[in-house]
């Protein structure tokens, strides 16, 4: 086998644990630096994600939860590729998605905003990357909510995305946003990045040719993984 490139982290593309205007980051950040724990031979070994653990419905949040009908809000699909750094595709990785509904209400019992409930939308997602890393959703586009950070924050249309390695301890969450929402630069979670380049990587473009006439408009994002290329820490793969 050949060796693999290691490439040190970027930490201008990382927000900062502490950022004032994104409230929560006060109380939460770390006031010591992190301690390193070592992983057991469970969390580096599975568990093992085959496509026997998926429903046929799991990818098509407008059919999956639906019990009288479609949901409501504009219909979407979010397709895309996840890669490593060198732009290979990571195939066979379970990629979950969760998100508010059209109004921007989530399916939770802790969320009070004055949107409705759709009974029709259940907000969560799955599948299985195939052997090129392509992935694929088909869901609505999720409404903008305001949130209690200052006084008038509202979030951007955005969907979560959490993607699984080999065992639970390999795993990224991230957040897609829409391509022209005028809501990305005023948003103060969007705003902790310091990178520009980082923000729009985190923005997925409209797709018109893998879009459904009549249908479904299509938005293409791929999820780029540091892959092989980790950095490395004193001499030891971390995160891999």
């Amino acid at each position: 086998m050949t060796p693999a490139e290691y490439y040190q982290r970027d930490p201008g593309r990382h927000p900062p644990a502490l950022t004032p205007g994104y409230k929560t980051s006060v109380a939460r950040s770390p006031r010591f630096a992190p301690i390193s724990l070592e992983q057991s031979v469970s969390e580096i070994t599975g568990p093992v994600f085959g496509h026997g653990d998926l429903g046929p419905m799991d990818h098509d949040l407008i059919k999956n939860y639906a019990k009288t009908g479609d949901p409501v809000g504009e219909r979407i699909i979010v397709h895309g590729r996840v890669l490593d750094e060198n732009a290979r595709p990571v195939p066979n990785t379970l990629v979950e998605i969760w998100q508010a509904n059209a109004g921007g209400r989530y399916r939770h019992k802790k969320d009070t905003y004055l949107a409705p409930i759709d009974p029709n939308f259940g907000g969560c997602g799955r599948t299985i990357t195939d052997a090129q890393g392509y992935y694929f959703f088909r869901t609505v586009k999720p409404g903008a909510y305001p949130w209690r950070n200052m006084v008038n924050n509202w979030r951007p249309a955005h969907i979560h995305i959490s993607v699984f390695g080999a065992s639970f301890s390999q795993r990224l969450i991230t957040q897609l946003y829409f391509e022209g929402d005028p809501l990305i630069p005023l948003c103060p979670i969007v705003q902790t990045i310091p990178d520009p380049d980082a923000i729009d990587a985190l923005v997925a473009r409209l797709d018109m040719n893998a879009s459904i006439p009549l249908d479904a408009i299509a938005y293409h994002f791929d999820i780029v993984l540091r892959g092989r290329r980790s950095t490395l820490f004193e001499n030891r793969l971390e995160g891999n």
